[in-house]
């Protein structure tokens, strides 16, 4: 994944906020994203802000339309619920024909992304913040959704009744991605589809439409302070959430592995959501489920992305082995 889009019209979005050139300190490109351009922004006032905004083009797949929508829609559901490491929306503008241009400005969290601190630096820091990004997370899966299942941009649609209705929705899309842009993928996309479609009926055991991150990795987690002081500083990048199972959060929280194993984690969980998560056949399924939906969008966006051919086969080298054996696993848990 890369950043695609040229310069912001970052000074339209200033002026529009009423800010002029003798209040800015800095304007500093953050690189590190996967689709908009972001800019952080530190004014004379002490105030500090992330102004974002989105591709000028259309060219993407199809979930990710007005994916601004969606990060307002979390900012805002999880502004309570999640503390002070969720930011803040200064103000958005879901227009792209508007004379700024789409875009989102926020308040920056401090920190560095949790990948990139080095874990020598504080070798006992990681079981104490898997435990407070356990509840964190725990608490904004208490946030209920006001209409519905699915993303709030309503790509495909007004919020849907039930969860199974919305997945449904959402794997068939990114399916009929796979086929416009040809993606290869280690199944046909035939089989992907009756796969997951034999398995659609353990959706009905979620009833509750959560608040759902679905992009948790260590890039979108900030840690901040000192080493022997680390904290969660922020939780950042919410632009494709949804309203739908909580557990879903946990494929990204393990990326390619198994967050049944964090300890840490589930401890701090229990304590923020008010009850310890019971990992019950239902919930192994829909974990499988939403790893082939994950992996199924890491493989197809490739594709649009426009990735290099070394850098694509990298993606698939990396991603198809864990697609099939999510694939697999949702066909061993419906065929028992």
């Amino acid at each position: 994944m890369s950043q695609q889009t040229p310069a912001a019209p970052l000074p339209l979005i200033l002026r529009a906020l009423g800010v002029a050139d003798r209040d800015l300190i800095s304007c500093t490109p953050l690189t590190g994203g996967t689709y908009n351009t972001v800019t952080r922004v530190t004014l004379t006032d002490g105030r500090d802000w992330v102004v974002k905004t989105p591709p000028p083009h259309s060219a993407g797949l199809r979930y990710e339309r007005d994916l601004l929508v969606n990060e307002v829609a979390f900012y805002t559901a999880a502004a309570r619920a999640g503390g002070p490491a969720v930011p803040r929306v200064v103000h958005s503008e879901p227009d792209p024909t508007a004379p700024t241009g789409a875009y989102l400005v926020m308040t920056a969290r401090p920190g560095r992304p949790w990948h990139e601190v080095y874990r020598a630096e504080d070798p006992h820091a990681e079981p104490r913040l898997r435990a407070e990004l356990g509840r964190i997370v725990g608490r904004l899966h208490t946030v209920t959704g006001p209409g519905g299942f699915g993303y709030p941009a309503a790509p495909f649609g007004p919020p849907a009744a039930t969860w199974r209705t919305a997945f449904t929705t959402m794997t068939e899309a990114v399916l009929a991605d796979a086929e416009t842009y040809r993606a290869p993928l280690p199944y046909p996309v035939d089989r992907i589809r009756t796969v997951l479609a034999r398995a659609a009926p353990v959706l009905d055991d979620v009833t509750r439409p959560a608040l759902v991150h679905f992009d948790l990795w260590q890039g979108n987690l900030l840690v901040a302070g000192e080493p022997g002081a680390r904290s969660i500083g922020g939780v950042i990048d919410g632009e494709r959430m949804f309203w739908g199972d909580p557990v879903a959060d946990f494929v990204s929280l393990a990326l390619f592995g198994e967050l049944e194993e964090d300890g840490d984690f589930l401890a701090g969980h229990a304590e923020g959501n008010g009850h310890a998560l019971e990992f019950s056949d239902s919930v192994r399924l829909r974990l499988a489920l939403y790893r082939s939906y994950l992996y199924l969008i890491m493989l197809v966006e490739t594709v649009p992305r426009g990735l290099g051919p070394e850098a694509a086969e990298e993606a698939r080298q990396l991603v198809a082995p864990h697609l099939v054996a999510a694939l697999d696993d949702v066909s061993r848990r419906t065929s028992a």
